[in-house]
């Protein structure tokens, strides 16, 4: 698939360039994007270059579908929210969404329009019948964001995730086309026990 932008009020969400490798290399000096992400620590800019070749890569296979996310005013980067682990071309049409921001970016609602939009573009525009969300137990800033763009939360998941060697709890929750008033291809039939 072609890479596509989106566009919200305050923001326009793109396909990662090259020149953004220095704001991706600053955003993650952070401590906090490592210590919550896959990234490494420490971070250097050999590391920002291949963050954004593999979300290019990723959008040419149709593996991952990863946006930067920039102020539409001033074009500075926000943030990333990406689309991965998709299953497009089987039943389950499921997929995981995962984000990160600027720590001088963060509190201001960004990341929540962002990952609302991407939402809507992979329920609408994929066919996305499920949509993920998974975190280390104890993230609750991407804990918040989630609840902001609707996901609810389905509880907690011993060692679901492998981080620097340590399995961890997750914290998961998901997302519906019918929590967002959209039509799905598949019923859903709750269990009602």
């Amino acid at each position: 698939m072609d890479p596509v932008t989106l566009t919200t009020e305050r923001l326009f969400l793109r396909l990662f360039e090259a020149a953004d490798a220095p704001a991706v290399y600053a955003a993650c000096q952070d401590p906090d994007i490592p210590r919550w992400t896959s990234g490494t620590s420490p971070f250097d800019m050999d590391q920002a270059h291949e963050y954004i070749n593999r979300g290019r890569t990723g959008w040419r296979a149709g593996t991952q579908y990863r946006f930067a996310v920039t102020d539409r005013a001033d074009g500075t980067l926000i943030g990333a929210v990406g689309l991965f682990d998709l299953t497009l071309d089987t039943e389950e049409r499921r997929a995981e969404i995962g984000y990160w921001a600027a720590r001088e970016r963060r509190g201001k609602g960004c990341t929540t329009e962002a990952v609302r939009e991407v939402t809507r573009w992979a329920f609408t525009d994929l066919g996305v019948e499920r949509l993920e969300w998974v975190t280390e137990a104890g993230n609750v800033g991407s804990r918040a964001v989630a609840l902001k763009a609707g996901f609810v939360m389905e509880g907690t998941q011993r060692a679901r995730i492998a981080h620097r060697g340590v399995r961890r709890d997750a914290w998961v929750g998901s997302l519906l086309p019918a929590d967002l008033g959209l039509p799905s291809g598949t019923p859903h039939l709750p269990y009602t026990g």
